[in-house]
């Protein structure tokens, strides 16, 4: 018992001996693997490192093999996609009269009846599936003609956009500064040659006599070289060590990279010159930072060249070293110490030429919240007269509501234009509106427009519908601002989001599982129908309120459609889809007062709701109540979600005699 007590110690003593071993074992093991992970990873930090510096030597080269600018690369396609009906191009497929055989009947009367209940069936069906393709055919119809009118809109834009391409190239080829400007330096922003991160903010004006351009072009800071050189891992300390680049070495990277920005400029300005409208280019390459000498930021010039094109195009710019090429051949001037900012002076700046000097990009667009009052105001008066009219701005006192005076010279449409400029950050309430309408009837002016830069709710939309009035939300101004050469970002923002390539009707796909709510009536009234979606009896928000001016909800839930008879009006909407808070989804009627402004509801009978599916077949009718003498709006029902999930129709009735207006106050949209 002794001797194999024994022997079980000694069998324990060399499994823990193992298990210590196996477990030295994996800690090396690990320790290797991490050190060997650290090491690659480091390695990988410096091939990072040479492949920027690689990159920043080799910017001329690479923009030089880019393609030159040419006007027709700006030029849109008229093309547009397909009309698409979907399921509407497939007819209803007509009863096959060889599947109604009569069944049954053993005596003649009962096989003459069986088939007279055959044909019956039949016919009821044949009947049914005709009324389905006709049906079918007035929506295909219906969907041809909506996607016509999407179409000739859309080429209607092309053709004025490539309009406005050839008068810029035809202005360039008259040797207008304004056109030769605006093409130049769509050829720089248009560039595949520059790396991500450089900056593209430019300053220009021409010179037609000279034939020379003068440009302000922003080139890259100090920070653009790698501080570091290499990256090694110290498994002493388990950290990163990274080598410094040598301040000479760094400093001396840096001056080859600012000249090649401003070769790689001249390059792309003379190869894009297909109407021989450049004999020169003034180029003033300069940082936006913190002056050494008065701590303001300000514009810092580190180089400046005068280039002719009978010199540079003759260089070889791909062999070229570029700091020589730049001070040497061109006899230009590059900072000695860019790093610090010492400062060259240019020969000649955009403001030296005398026409208007036209800038784009960069950060110091003037933000219009901050900007001054009149300077606001007299932003709107130059982008009018951008747009082709005469507007002068209005004194500060006695101006009667009119902060801008323009006069559109437009035979028929034209005439007299009173602006308001609101410089809000929450939306415009609709009493601006009105009053805006009331200054325009004051000064019979031919329209009125109010510029802000915030937005609209449905109720300004609604009470502008039909008059002679024009409301321009913030983002369309800064769209507006940019399209003819002008600078404006709204905060920190900086530029309005761009804007949404328009689709045709028919490539909105609903939700696969949707109702459409077809809405009939009798009497001849002219009425708005519009859908709610609620919490309560609250609207989620004014996106939520699809009417004439909003035709659908962001999610696309519920929009809008064209009615097909006998419905005068249709809704849909994906019951499934709608918000998680969303609870009511409300359905109202008004009286349009542009079309009956005398008119009320009291011809407004027999109103039914038809609950169609996606194959538009009818699922169900729900009864609407009539209106009454006096009314001019109605809530014709609502859908209640339920616990179960479910929506039940509730019976409106609720009339109201001041219109949509006073309708959708109940629901919290603000009007007054």
């Amino acid at each position: 018992m002794q001797r194999q007590q024994q022997r079980q110690l000694e069998a324990e003593a060399r499994q823990q001996r193992e298990r210590a071993r196996q477990a030295r074992a994996y800690q090396r093991h690990t320790a290797q693997a991490h050190r060997e992970y650290r090491q690659a990873e480091a390695r990988q930090r410096t091939e990072e490192l040479d492949a920027q510096v690689a990159s920043l030597q080799g910017v001329l080269a690479a923009g030089c093999r880019a393609p030159a600018f040419r006007a027709a690369s700006l030029m849109r396609s008229e093309a547009l996609q397909p009309f698409s009906p979907g399921p509407l191009a497939v007819p209803v497929p007509m009863p096959d009269p060889n599947q109604y055989q009569a069944q049954g009947g053993w005596t003649a009367s009962r096989r003459a009846h069986a088939e007279a209940e055959a044909r019956a069936r039949f016919e009821r069906d044949w009947h049914a599936a005709q009324a389905a393709e006709a049906q079918r055919q007035q929506q295909l119809a219906a969907q041809q003609r909506q996607y016509e009118q999407w179409a000739e809109a859309q080429r209607s834009e092309v053709r004025r956009y490539n309009a406005g391409i050839t008068e810029v190239t035809e202005g360039v080829r008259q040797r207008e500064p304004g056109s030769v400007v605006e093409y130049f330096t769509a050829a720089l922003y248009s560039s595949t040659a520059w790396p991500e991160g450089f900056p593209r903010q430019v300053a220009a004006a021409y010179d037609p006599g000279a034939r020379q351009l003068v440009l302000d072009w922003e080139l890259p800071g100090y920070g653009i070289v790698p501080e570091a050189k290499s990256v090694r891992y110290m498994a002493s300390i388990d950290q990163d060590k990274e080598t410094p680049r040598p301040a000479g070495q760094r400093r001396a990277l840096y001056r080859e990279v600012l000249a090649q920005c401003m070769l790689l400029v001249l390059h792309e300005l003379f190869a894009a010159d297909e109407f021989n409208a450049l004999e020169s280019v003034a180029l003033n390459g300069f940082v936006d930072d913190h002056d050494p000498a008065t701590g303001r930021l300000a514009h810092i010039y580190l180089a400046t060249a005068m280039a002719q094109r009978s010199v540079f195009t003759g260089l070889h710019l791909e062999q070229v070293e570029a700091v020589s090429c730049l001070t040497d051949a061109l006899r230009g001037q590059l900072a000695t110490r860019p790093d610090q900012l010492g400062p060259v002076r240019p020969a000649r700046k955009p403001q030296d030429v005398g026409n208007r000097v036209v800038a784009h990009g960069g950060d110091e667009e003037p933000d219009l919240y901050e900007m001054d009052p009149i300077a606001f105001e007299s932003l709107v008066a130059d982008l009018f007269r951008a747009m082709g009219m005469q507007a002068v701005t209005t004194q500060r006192s006695n101006d009667g509501g009119v902060d801008v005076d323009a006069v559109d010279p437009t035979p028929i449409r034209g005439g007299k234009i009173v602006v308001q400029v609101k410089r809000y950050r929450n939306t415009v309430p609709p009493t601006a509106v009105r009053d805006l309408y009331g200054t325009v009837q004051d000064a019979g002016a031919n329209k009125g427009v109010l510029v802000t830069t915030a937005g609209f709710g449905p109720g300004s939309h609604t009470f502008a519908n039909g008059k002679p009035l024009e409301l321009i939300s913030g983002g369309e101004l800064i769209d507006l601002l940019h399209r003819h050469g002008l600078r404006g970002r709204l905060g920190e923002g900086g530029r309005a989001a761009p804007t949404r390539q328009s689709v045709p009707p028919s490539a909105t796909t609903p939700p696969d599982d949707y109702n459409v709510l077809g809405m009939s009536w009798s009497g001849r009234v002219a009425l708005d129908v519009c859908a709610l979606v609620c919490s309560g009896n609250r609207v989620l928000s004014d996106d939520h309120f699809v009417f004439f001016n909003n035709q659908q909800t962001p999610d696309r839930s519920v929009c809008a459609l064209p009615a097909t008879a006998p419905d005068k009006a249709a809704i849909r909407v994906s019951f499934d889809s709608l918000p998680e808070n969303a609870d009511r989804f409300v359905l109202v009627a008004a009286v349009d007062p542009e079309v009956n402004p005398q008119a009320d509801l009291s011809g407004f009978t027999d109103a039914c709701i038809r609950l169609l599916d996606p194959a538009m077949a009818e699922l169900g009718r729900l009864e609407v109540s009539d209106g009454r003498p006096g009314e001019t709006a109605l809530v014709l029902g609502s859908f209640r979600r339920r616990a179960s999930g479910d929506w039940d129709f509730v019976l409106g009735g609720k009339g109201y005699t001041g219109g949509l207006e006073q309708l959708v106050q109940d629901y919290g949209i603000v009007v007054e």
